[in-house]
């Protein structure tokens, strides 16, 4: 049983000792388990949230090269990055790393051409490699979310890109 005893001392002396007073705390301890109990129940944990992917079925489609931006993810945090298609680039292709001066600037910089010589959105295939980390792809969606790309898809590597991050020395 749980209880609060207060002690009480005075400089004066009196006749008759008092008893000092007794309050019963059980009743306030069920209590405070109680709610306890009802807050760890009735709380909601914050739920994850995803990033909605959609991967479409076939690998035809009607993406010109002209407006298509390639980045194919390395190793050593390094990404290989040009415009147009595997079989012929319309740009060099240079390596960059992730973040604001990197693969950031290169996605801004190719859908501003792109969209001032075509007049049309930028379309960027994301091709991770076997060497690449996982935070490297979800590094590469983020910049493409952060620069405002609507249209981006992940596709598998092909043997030309594994060549070029070769030659780069990023694969």
């Amino acid at each position: 049983m749980a209880e609060l005893v207060a002690s009480e001392k005075s400089g004066k002396r009196s006749s008759l000792p008092k008893l000092p007073p007794r309050i019963d705390l059980t009743a306030m301890v069920d209590l405070a388990f109680l709610l306890i109990t009802f807050f760890i129940l009735t709380t909601s944990l914050a739920k994850p949230r995803a990033m909605p992917i959609a991967m479409p079925v076939g690998t035809e489609g009607g993406v010109g090269e002209s407006t298509t931006m390639t980045v194919c993810l390395g190793s050593d945090n390094q990404a290989l990055c040009y415009r147009g298609m595997t079989d012929k680039p319309l740009t060099t292709p240079q390596i960059v790393g992730y973040g604001k001066d990197g693969l950031r600037r290169a996605i801004v910089e190719a859908g501003r051409q792109i969209l001032k010589t075509t007049g049309k959105q930028m379309m960027v295939i994301v091709r991770p490699s076997a060497h690449s980390k996982y935070a490297n792809l979800v590094a590469a969606i983020d910049e493409l979310n952060i620069t405002a790309v609507k249209y981006y898809a992940i596709a598998d590597i092909s043997q030309k890109d594994i060549e070029m991050l070769k030659l780069k020395s990023a694969y």
